[in-house]
């Protein structure tokens, strides 16, 4: 049994202080009996230890931090900081390391106190100093709380001061102790601000659970559960709850109560979007040892003091906005947008900018609702899904669809018409197919003047364009579906992504349905707009296309001839879409075999675009390029490949660099400089190519492997038949890949593959 030491001792009214370690200054009354100090002096009621505790990395960076060779605190002092999200486990790891002082009798003093205020740690600093005999029982509580603090720093005793959920840093103003000494400072706070950020102190995000730790948390907690393909579920759960050890306890408290509930079926019920968080998570009654509050509960102090920070208001109504997005990262410039600005004023009744919208963001991350990593611009922001599902739930009904529409209009406001960052591209889809599975119903207006939200429709072109045709056909057959079933099938929104539909089927490899769904599609449209309304002739305009595509390029340009008629008539000669009907005549009559009259065709459009759009409108510099490919096929490689260096002297000035377009024109310049009689130069061209495409529209952009396709094809012009098979055999397997068998890419890659492997062995 550890010897309890008696080195301070003062009469019943007096007051003895310590002035060293085992000195004491003793005030005597007479005929009173002294009181003493009994040491080790313990204050506060430390946290039960959660059931299953896991040993942590934070856990033990924490107890390098305070203690050394093996003693609970250390000389000289130290000060460590546990700060993360609320439902972390920040309170459990400092209460196992208070729990070890609590029983270690060389430290004199430890004091546990919940600092979620100022008269909760001034109560807490006054009873330790009753208890040291620093004050008499009638001491008013500040002045007992300074006693204190001045005893803490001139004290050679031992000791530990527990500050857990410290909430508000204008509370402990003056009430910091000083720890340079003797003692050491243990801090759990959602706060990561400069008020706790302190050179000299030891800052350590928890975070949440590893996959390992949170497997066996949930083995250990649901012993019950044996059977391989539940105890498989278990992991999946950890994942589904994003591995936060208070929704991990709670759940599993939620399954030990229902023993019918198995974890396969828990995780049906977390997957039901139409379920309160609070169905799926044990009530305050029913709350494993342990925990103070339900998931829900725990974040909502965090929110509310956000939400009291400057930009006062902002906060909170923010956190809705991004509740609705994407957990794994949200591009900060997204909400600090018009949209997201324009919300927010609303919400409190004053302007409000992209500074003052980044300021709450700043709020959020402060009180850890937030991370913030701006090294990744597309996956700045990042917020744990139980933190959105809470936010979510606390949403009036009444304001979703306006949250919902602010939050589609914050990602259209930046998403580019030209998508030249893939990262930034997958992003967006991401936030944005997130939105649409948060608040689908919420994005769909029966009105025709409003319809569904516009970001609906970027999924899908997004997709398209990035190469991932087979996923643009998946998602607007989805949006079909359910605009058919919302908006009835007239709603002009419905009409659009049938013909969406239509073109990724045809880029996805299938030119025939396209057609024939734009044959089906413009019956309804003619019935429903008539024959004249410019949506009607930009879908014969389309059918045009498809059908050229699927192998009538005479047929496509008849058609166009007769569209081209109509356009003329109803839109007049300089209209954009007048232009671009001859532009198409012009090609499709080029595929159905009169090159010249393609080249003439295209000079004569030349002249009218220039005059109409100007020589640096991109329509302009688009027949540019196809008058140099027309000519080329005319029998004039050399002139076609002059034509496209003076071109590309443009598009860099225009639209640089990175630009597709920019890109497509080196591609098309180096085909013909290769047919002008340079297939080495032409090879070496795709090569750098090759290399720009790759950085700029990653490996599977259509782009890309087309690149590929023509740098193996012009490495056998120049001589190496044998590296061309190689190339075309590497290609091959990608565009299996992304493209599937039947793509007509692929077919063709199959073609030339067998081409060059038999060149390469004769």
């Amino acid at each position: 049994m550890p010897e309890v030491r008696q080195d301070a001792n003062a009469s019943e009214h007096g007051i003895a202080v310590q002035a060293g370690r085992d000195a004491a200054v003793t005030i005597h009354q007479a005929a009173a009996e002294p009181v003493r100090v009994v040491w080790p002096v313990r204050v506060g009621a430390v946290p039960l230890t959660a059931d299953c505790y896991q040993d942590r990395a934070a856990g033990r960076r924490m107890v390098e931090a305070l203690t050394s060779e093996g003693a609970a605190a250390r000389v000289p002092a130290a000060t460590a900081v546990l700060h993360g999200l609320g439902g972390v486990g920040k309170t459990q790891i400092a209460a196992r390391h208070a729990r070890r002082v609590w029983l270690d009798p060389s430290v004199d003093v430890a004091v546990w106190i919940t600092a979620t205020s100022r008269d909760a740690v001034v109560t807490g600093y006054a009873d330790t100093a009753r208890r040291l005999l620093l004050v008499g029982n009638d001491a008013e509580p500040e002045r007992a709380a300074g006693a204190l603090l001045e005893w803490l720093a001139a004290t050679d005793r031992r000791w530990l001061i527990v500050l857990d959920d410290f909430t508000r840093p204008a509370d402990l103003r003056d009430l910091w102790p000083s720890h340079d000494r003797t003692g050491q400072l243990l801090v759990t706070t959602r706060h990561q601000d400069a008020a706790v950020a302190r050179r000299d102190w030891e800052m350590i995000e928890v975070g949440v659970f590893d996959p390992a730790e949170s497997s066996a948390y949930l083995r250990e907690r649901l012993p019950d559960v044996v059977a391989d393909e539940e105890i498989e579920q278990l992991s999946r759960l950890a994942e589904d709850l994003g591995h936060l050890p208070v929704a991990l306890a709670q759940a599993a408290a939620f399954i030990a109560d229902k023993p019918l509930l198995s974890p396969t079926a828990y995780r049906a019920r977390l997957a039901d979007r139409r379920r309160l968080l609070a169905e799926v998570m044990p009530d305050e009654q029913s709350l494993p040892v342990g925990h103070r509050a339900t998931v829900a509960a725990t974040w909502s102090l965090s929110i509310d003091l956000a939400d009291e920070l400057r930009p006062a208001g902002l906060a909170r109504p923010l956190l809705e906005i991004a509740a609705l997005l994407d957990p794994a990262g949200i591009p900060t410039d997204v909400l600090t947008g018009q949209a997201v600005c324009g919300y927010l004023a609303d919400r409190v009744g004053r302007p409000v900018d992209d500074e003052a919208a980044g300021d709450a963001l700043g709020c959020l991350k402060q009180l850890s609702l937030i991370t913030l990593d701006l090294t990744q611009p597309a996956r700045a922001v990042r917020i744990h899904a139980l933190v959105q599902w809470a936010t979510r739930d606390a949403v009036p009904a009444d304001r979703m669809p306006e949250l919902a529409w602010t939050a589609g209009d914050a990602l259209m406001q930046v998403w580019p018409e030209t998508e030249r960052d893939q990262t930034t591209a997958a992003g967006l889809r991401s936030n944005a197919t997130t939105l649409w599975s948060n608040s689908e119903g919420y994005l769909l207006d029966p009105n025709p003047e409003t319809g569904a939200h516009a970001v609906l429709f970027g999924i899908g072109r997004s997709l398209g364009r990035t190469g991932l045709t087979a996923q643009a056909v998946d998602h607007f057959h989805r949006l079909h579906t359910i605009l058919h079933r919302h908006l009835g099938p007239d709603h002009p929104d419905t009409r659009a992504t049938r013909g969406n539909l239509a073109r990724w089927r045809g880029e996805a490899g299938d030119p025939a349905g396209a057609a024939q769904a734009l044959v089906e599609l413009l019956t309804d449209r003619l019935r429903v707009l008539g024959p004249d309304h410019p949506v009607t002739l930009t879908t014969r305009g389309n059918l045009a296309r498809w059908r050229g595509e699927a192998g009538d390029p005479a047929g496509a340009a008849q058609a166009l001839v007769e569209l081209l008629t109509d356009h003329l008539r109803v839109l007049g000669p300089d209209h954009p879409a007048t232009l671009t009907t001859r532009h198409n005549l012009a090609y499709w009559r080029g595929e159905a075999g009169d090159p010249a009259g393609a080249a003439q065709a295209l000079v004569e459009l030349l002249t009218d675009r220039l005059r109409v759009l100007g020589p640096d409108h991109p329509d302009t510099l688009t027949t540019r390029s196809n008058l140099a490919r027309w000519r080329g096929r005319a029998g004039d490689p050399a002139g076609a490949a002059q034509a496209l260096v003076e071109l590309l002297t443009d598009h860099l000035r225009v639209l640089g660099p990175d630009h597709p377009d920019t890109l497509t024109t080196r591609n098309n310049l180096a085909y013909w400089q290769s047919e002008a009689g340079d297939p080495a130069g032409a090879a070496q061209a795709f090569a750098e190519l090759l290399t720009d495409r790759l950085r700029v529209l990653g490996p599977d952009h259509p782009d890309t492997l087309t690149t590929r396709s023509n740098l193996a094809r012009w490495r056998g012009r120049a001589g190496d038949p044998a590296g061309a098979a190689q190339a075309f055999a590497e290609l091959l397997t990608d565009r299996l890949r992304v493209l599937g068998p039947d793509h007509p890419a692929t077919l063709t890659t199959r073609h030339n593959l067998a081409r060059w492997r038999k060149n390469a062995a004769d």
